[in-house]
């Protein structure tokens, strides 16, 4: 029963359920800055990125401290209107600029990850304090 109350209590945490969607955003926004990266060279490509109105469906659900907000918050990319050509047939992608981005979302993307496995690593204890208790 202990278990179960704890699982639930981990779980069930408005941070966990944040920290699960900025997971997965931060999976997508990878394949998404890689995208751009190998077209850089792409006559006309346009850079894409994680669409910009996930930080404000983020924060809508946080303050609504509703759990099936959460569920319901799926990220999507779209493309970067904010980004200006670098080159006369209208790329607009900055191999420097995705590089640092990569970077940046690689160290979120640990952060999250190491946040998470601290959550599981709680329901471990339980469950090894349950069975040696």
């Amino acid at each position: 029963m202990l278990i179960k109350v704890v699982v639930d209590a981990v779980f069930s945490t408005q941070q966990y359920q944040m920290a699960k969607r900025l997971l997965d955003a931060a999976a997508l926004r990878h394949d998404a800055l890689a995208s751009n990266i190998a077209n850089v060279e792409t006559p006309g490509y346009k850079r894409i990125d994680l669409a910009p109105d996930f930080q404000t469906h983020l924060n809508e659900a946080f303050q609504s401290k509703d759990q099936q907000a959460f569920v319901n918050l799926v990220p999507t990319v779209a493309e970067d209107m904010t980004a200006a050509a670098v080159r006369p047939d209208g790329n607009n992608v900055s191999m420097d600029k995705e590089l640092m981005e990569v970077n940046r979302n690689s160290e979120e993307y640990q952060f999250l990850t190491q946040y998470l496995s601290s959550n599981l690593q709680q329901i471990r204890a339980a469950i090894s304090s349950q069975n040696n208790g």
